[in-house]
């Protein structure tokens, strides 16, 4: 559909002087808009401007060369106790109901127990000899292709500041998010899907869209969210997105309308007006028309194996699973699987009431899903080009809270890498021998996150951006690579 001949026309049809005051009259309808990329492949812009306004997702090279080029997030929310699950410490046993002079200089607010002994059993694994406890006995077998990092510690012992710790790098909620850092440093493989997904079975983490936000950084690199169980509810692959498709047009009428906004673009360009907001919206609308027809072709895991599906088992986790695994298969860079259940929306926290049922039952719900995700990218060959991150906000401390419960523990606990050029089979860092403190190879939040674009090629003092008259970086001013892990 061609408009040149009816410029005039549409101008004062319109009676709009500004390209924003015209799209904000046309409605909120996902296909509307027209774009920036339209114009490019329509011909309608001059090199210099199809260049100057080239998709904020287009790859990008990394600093140097990456040992990953996409990472899946398997966050925890709630904080994992690190005795019970990967952090074997059989002290406990013969120290039980004891306090040594460590525990209580480090005591929390409802620590004031004894130590409490781990109720799982643990056995060694693989032919690293790794102990893991028998509520992950899936995990337990793809030991040797984990490292995992025991000398975690971050910066306080609540829940909400601590998730936007390990998903910000941050206390506050006004930082990007270490999806959106790594979309903004590197682009996404895929034009039709976003660079960054969010995904949780149920609730999403505390903190909500800043653990996938992009903050300052232009829109385009923020992360896109999706509620699993909302797409199992409805059945329909392309549910998982609210307003993904427009009722009102059909394809053609939509591209009719974008070559319209396209062209009123043009004009907007002509004149010499710079409106960067607009721009990364005209970006997000574009993307989202083309998602029209990409979310539900990749969302639909009708077209796998049933051996595929019966690896990954049942459940909404499993699902989050498979799906991050399509999803990185189509190019998505980012994709962050977070745990939760009805109404939690930090599952793991369930450890202050009772440790036995509580963990039992949450790592029942994600072994098996882990452990297929796992096996499935490394006889597909993107293992070693997937960094595949465990790991919760903190654990909990090795003392008991009343009668089967632990507290919050920021002081020492594990989180663990797999592929993208994480070292396989093998331990970094301790905690003392009760699992309260870190106490060997210390790694910060911040030195993981460092670790964390350093196998996706990218300098975490060198990604930057430049808000409110300072450079800022994931990392903040600190954060040190974790050669150690490096395989």
């Amino acid at each position: 559909m061609k408009f040149l001949a009816h410029e005039a026309a549409v101008r004062a049809a319109f009676a709009v002087p500004s390209r924003r005051q015209f799209l904000s009259q046309l409605g909120s309808g996902f296909g509307s808009l027209g774009l920036a990329a339209v114009m490019a492949e329509s011909g309608l812009l001059l090199a210099g401007e199809a260049q100057a306004i080239l998709s904020p997702l287009t790859p990008k090279k990394p600093h140097f060369a990456p040992k990953a080029k996409r990472i899946i997030q398997l966050f925890m929310p709630g904080g994992p106790s690190q005795v019970d699950t990967f952090d074997y410490k059989p002290a406990l046993a013969g120290n039980a109901g004891q306090r040594p002079d460590i525990v209580n200089r480090k005591s929390l607010r409802n620590t004031k127990g004894g130590l409490m002994p781990s109720p799982f059993g643990f056995r060694r694994y693989g032919q690293s000899g790794k102990w893991v406890s028998d509520i992950f006995p899936h995990v337990a077998g793809c030991v040797d292709d984990i490292c995992f990092v025991h000398s975690m510690h971050t910066d306080v012992p609540e829940h909400a500041s601590a998730i936007l710790m390990m998903n910000l790098g941050h206390l506050q909620p006004t930082r990007p998010s270490m999806g959106g850092w790594l979309v903004y440093g590197l682009g996404s493989e895929n034009r039709n899907l976003p660079g960054f997904v969010a995904m949780s079975p149920r609730a999403q983490p505390r903190g909500n869209l800043a653990n996938w936000g992009s903050a300052f950084l232009p829109g385009a690199y923020a992360g896109t969210y999706v509620n699993i169980e909302r797409m199992r509810a409805n059945g329909k692959p392309d549910a998982v997105l609210n307003h993904l498709r427009n009722l009102s047009l059909d394809p053609q009428a939509q591209r009719q309308q974008a070559d319209l906004v396209a062209r009123l673009n043009q004009m907007h360009l002509r004149r010499e007006e710079k409106d960067p907001g607009l721009e990364a919206n005209i970006e997000s609308m574009e993307l989202a028309f083309r998602m029209q027809a990409a979310v539900p072709e990749v969302f639909d895991t009708a077209s796998e194996t049933k051996e595929t599906l019966g690896l990954y088992g049942p459940g909404d986790f499993a699902k989050g699973c498979l799906l991050a695994r399509r999803l990185i298969e189509k190019g998505v860079r980012v994709v962050q699987l977070s745990h939760s259940i009805d109404g939690y929306d930090i599952a793991w926290d369930t450890g202050h009431d009772d440790i036995v049922n509580g963990h039992a039952t949450l790592a029942k719900a994600c072994d098996r899903g882990i452990a297929a995700l796992l096996t499935d990218l490394k006889r597909r060959g993107l293992l070693d080009e997937t960094l595949v991150l465990w790991g919760g906000e903190f654990g909990r401390a090795p003392t008991s809270e009343g009668a089967k419960g632990r507290d919050h523990d920021h002081y020492g606990y594990t989180v663990w890498m797999a592929g993208g050029g994480a070292r396989p089979g093998t331990s970094y860092g301790a905690t003392d021998e009760f699992g309260l403190t870190a106490v060997e190879n210390r790694v910060h939040v911040r030195d993981l996150h460092a670790t964390v674009l350093h196998l996706m090629g990218l300098d975490h003092e060198r990604l930057t951006y430049r808000y409110s008259g300072r450079d800022y970086r994931l990392t903040d001013v600190a954060g040190s690579v974790i050669r150690g892990v490096l395989a």
